[in-house]
């Protein structure tokens, strides 16, 4: 059975879409390769590929890692794995064979892109280093997904999502509460976002690669991207010379500042403004405390956070959580019942508006995904492929690359390719 139910007006895709239709997005006719694992290099195509690009993965034998992970009905397709490599053919290869790499270089030959999360070091050693692709196809916009950027003293360190967030300060902001133990956001946020910037970039360059007939170098640093991201908003007085406050902005480091314990569950609300505040105390039979100082403007209140934050608690304690959004959407404040992964999973809004991709897979049945949340005019994003098996395509790609039958089962039987029949 399903892990929750299928209702509302998903959009099913079948037949063309499942086996790949002509892609109409805005980037079709872009032509990918892509050599990455597991999230950050993966979602980074599945954004390029759901936009229309062409995008080929190359895997090792063993495959992608990311197939074992999660519940599934076949070892090799996990849920995470089909759904940021759905829109992408797999060609499964044996790097470390001459023939396998020769068929690499091939493929740089066609693609307009090539992406990686190799350590450089490694590219370098199989001969796919930027020097080497640019001199195959100078126009290539390559990419180099790495932990920190090659200059620094952290260069060639091993970078995952839990150490990134560890080492960007957020995780002392959400210490478990029995031990004060540090926790990461429960995402990989690192990975999503450095992928998401990955794809900003790559978009930004192949712009650039059109008008200058040449491609690029770009290294995405994991540490880089997310440190930009986190200062961003937390530089604070630290932005200035000298610094008028240590980096941190407290409204977002109290992460709980607009969650309430209501007489029955929680609730999230947001009383920012005076006009908010002013309807709030006039809904809840509070008019004296309009001028009370300490509640009078939003930098009294905030000077005096603990007292406004105290009132608050006490006060919503005392209704059940639906009374509150009833009220507060009387009044036009913005409020929210706090809900499960489930309940997101379930949202009217998001079924109403056809965000779930109803679709049919060869091998794994019927699934249901988050689709595009876009809305385009004229070149929508589209659903073409099914997250492919292991080497599903690695005959296609081979004659389309001008291998005979002949050298393609030599390939096969030197272990140099593998393919899912």
């Amino acid at each position: 059975m399903p892990a929750f139910p299928r209702h509302g007006p998903g959009k099913t895709m079948g037949g063309d879409a499942a086996t790949g239709m002509a892609a109409k997005g805005p980037l079709a006719g872009v032509k990918v390769l892509d050599l990455s694992w597991v999230i950050l290099g993966p979602y980074c195509t599945q954004l390029l590929a759901d936009h229309g690009a062409d995008v080929i993965k190359i895997e090792s034998l063993d495959g992608d890692t990311l197939r074992e992970f999660g519940p599934r009905h076949h070892p090799d397709m996990g849920p995470s794995f089909l759904q940021l490599n759905r829109n992408k053919q797999s060609i499964a290869l044996d790097l470390k064979q001459a023939p396998a790499l020769d068929v690499v270089r091939r493929l740089i030959s066609w693609c307009d892109v090539l992406i990686s999360n190799m350590r450089p070091q490694a590219l370098a050693r199989l001969g796919l280093d930027y020097a080497a692709v640019k001199a195959i196809n100078k126009k290539v916009v390559y990419v180099s997904c790495c932990g920190f950027l090659e200059e620094g003293p952290y260069a060639g360190r091993p970078a995952f999502d839990e150490i990134l967030q560890a080492m960007t300060g957020l995780t002392p902001h959400r210490p478990e509460p029995a031990t004060g133990l540090p926790q990461s956001i429960p995402m990989p946020l690192a990975d999503r976002y450095t992928g998401l910037y990955a794809a900003f970039c790559i978009s930004s360059a192949l712009v650039a690669a059109a008008q200058r007939q040449e491609g690029q170098k770009i290294e995405i640093p994991m540490f880089e991207v997310m440190a930009q991201l986190v200062l961003s908003d937390h530089m604070t007085g630290a932005l200035f010379e000298p610094a008028l406050s240590q980096p941190g902005y407290e409204r977002y480091l109290n992460g709980t500042r607009t969650f309430f314990k209501t007489s029955d569950s929680f609730i999230c609300a947001t009383i920012n403004n005076n006009q908010q505040w002013q309807r709030f105390l006039k809904a809840v039979e509070r008019t004296d405390l309009m001028v009370v100082p300490e509640y009078a403007s939003q930098s009294s209140r905030a000077q005096h956070a603990a007292m406004v934050d105290e009132f608050l608690r006490s006060t919503l304690r005392q209704r059940t959580t639906q009374n509150w959004l009833a009220l507060f959407e009387s009044i036009d404040v913005p409020a929210t019942s706090v809900r499960s992964l489930g309940d997101l999973a379930n949202d009217p809004h998001l079924n109403t508006v056809g965000f779930f991709l109803d679709v049919d897979h060869p091998s794994e049945g019927h699934l249901r995904m988050p689709g595009f949340p876009a809305r385009w005019s004229e070149t929508p994003p589209e659903y073409r492929r099914h997250a492919p098996r292991l080497g599903e395509h690695s005959r296609e790609i081979l004659a389309a690359r001008g291998y005979s039958e002949a050298q393609i089962g030599a390939l096969l039987d030197a272990k140099a390719v593998k393919a899912t029949e």
